[in-house]
């Protein structure tokens, strides 16, 4: 009586997920109330070797990394078009152009080891952001012996693993968690580093390379680029952190396939005997127990067998003809977690065109969150040190007339979005155009294009084709001295 009465004024739950036995029945309730520190000390290097291991060895898993690297920072990079603004808020050309100069002549050797252009960096940047989760840039400024900087502007940019970030390094009387050494109010002062990988097993000199020893690097000199999902999280979680159990399953279960495929390819056929009572009295199997074996070619008659024998063939359903359907579904739920598109990841482009554009549509706004972060993290802070250090360094010189305030101003451009049909693209961006929805700059910019550049280059262009008296709208040139070919005007277009 007393336990049927405590069950019916039994306080129940507000949300009934968080009732372990909850109205269907009993369910798992987890309890997690740790930080997210607490969470990647426990999970966080494990994570990351289990991420790389798939990227090394499983071709969805790396198709899936590149194909991020590929939408958030493009084969091109990530564009920068410098803005500096005079005195009367207009943008400075001059001023930008000469900083453009610089910048492309610093992106040829923008890291310490001259093995990587600037696209390349951010491309091996990214990807070990998405993969491991993290990654360094140590940003080493001004002259020093032991370092060529090998470009005008004295600037260099060091990569660094995560791993060389130690997560067990503590000292909460310094504020130090996993490394990261922090104020009261949770922002970075340092960073403590290996000076080695642990990982490495030799030094140069022959002998082993990892020693254990720390540095201590000021945070204003190093990038710690992290994918987190919690408040003031210290370390970042690798991207695959949410698939990497459905991703093990399905490299698992296509090669179980596979290996299955393979043994019904090799396994043929079988000799069937009847048994011996109805057998002829003149036959016996001790006269017959050597093994035989047949070699199948094709049109082959089987003019060998035995009384009472029969030939029967080995049907083990393989190959499965529900493994691509299967595939297909699991590929789908994953792609949720990887962040990419499902005919992306899956190669499977069948849909139709307004089905493929709303994918593409809805996709695009996540790439752009991962390049927003990259730009934030990356991209913008290297382009204001550099800026920095080429006005320090007098490798280019600020005009009076240059709003201070405004020197290290740019518009970072991600990559855009993939054209599906460019004709249909094209019309309805001029048709915004023509009603005023959206500027030539816009556009332009749109299709990471610069504007001054796009101006300058139809300039010269239309310049050309008056020198060399060819009309605008014509591919191919006249002929000399023709009186019927009108002279093109260097006037521009409107």
């Amino acid at each position: 009586m007393l336990n049927w009465l405590s069950r019916l004024f039994r306080p129940k739950a507000l949300y009934e997920a968080a009732d372990p036995r909850g109205p269907n029945g009993p369910h798992r309730s987890w309890r997690d109330g740790r930080d997210g520190d607490a969470t990647v000390a426990m999970a966080g290097e494990r994570l990351r070797r289990q991420a790389r291991h798939l990227d090394q060895n499983h071709d969805i898993s790396r198709g899936a990394i590149d194909k991020l690297c590929q939408f958030v920072v493009g084969p091109n990079g990530i564009a920068i078009e410098p803005l500096p603004k005079d005195m009367d808020g207009k943008i400075h050309r001059g001023f930008a152009d000469a900083l453009l100069e610089l910048w492309n002549d610093w992106a040829e050797w923008p890291e310490v080891t001259w093995e990587h252009d600037w696209v390349s960096t951010q491309l091996l940047i990214a990807r070990s952001l998405f993969r491991d989760g993290e990654v360094l840039v140590q940003l080493i400024s001004g002259d020093m012996p032991s370092l060529d900087h090998g470009t005008r502007v004295p600037l260099s940019l060091e990569l660094i693993e995560a791993d060389q970030l130690p997560l067990d390094f503590n000292d909460p009387s310094r504020g130090i968690t996993q490394g990261v050494e922090r104020n009261a109010w949770g922002r970075p002062r340092a960073y403590h580093v290996y000076k080695t990988h642990p990982g490495a097993p030799f030094g140069f000199g022959g002998t082993v390379g990892f020693s254990g020893d720390l540095k201590r690097i000021p945070s204003e000199n190093l990038l710690h680029l992290k994918l987190t999902d919690r408040i003031k999280q210290a370390r970042g979680v690798t991207q695959l952190a949410s698939v990497i159990r459905r991703l093990t399953e399905i490299k698992n279960y296509e090669d179980s396939e596979r290996i299955a495929a393979e043994i019904a390819a090799n396994m043929t056929a079988y000799i069937k005997k009847t048994i011996p009572e109805l057998m002829p009295d003149s036959y016996s199997y001790e006269s017959d127990s050597k093994p035989r074996s047949f070699d199948f070619v094709p049109g082959m008659v089987f003019d060998s067998l035995r009384p009472g024998e029969d030939v029967g063939l080995i049907d083990n359903k393989r190959p499965n003809p529900q493994v691509e359907a299967f595939r297909k579904g699991q590929l789908r739920a994953a792609s949720g977690g990887f962040r990419v598109g499902y005919s992306s990841l899956a190669h499977d482009y069948d849909g139709s065109y307004s089905s493929q554009r709303q994918e593409l549509i809805e996709q695009q706004s996540l790439y752009e969150i991962l390049s927003a972060a990259v730009i934030g993290q990356l991209v913008r802070p290297v382009w204001q040190r550099f800026v920095g250090d080429a006005i320090l360094s007098k490798a280019v010189k600020v005009p009076s007339n240059v709003n201070p305030l405004t020197t290290n101003r740019a518009a970072f451009q991600a990559p855009a979005m993939p054209w599906i049909d460019p004709l249909k693209e094209v019309q309805a961006t001029a048709e915004a155009i023509n009603n005023r929805l959206l500027s030539p700059q816009q556009a332009i910019r749109a299709r990471r294009g610069h504007p001054d550049e796009v101006l300058q280059q139809l300039s010269d262009w239309y310049q050309q084709l008056a020198d060399l008296k060819i009309p605008a709208g014509s591919s191919n040139p006249p002929s000399q001295g023709d009186p019927n070919v009108p002279v093109v005007s260097n006037s521009r277009r409107r």
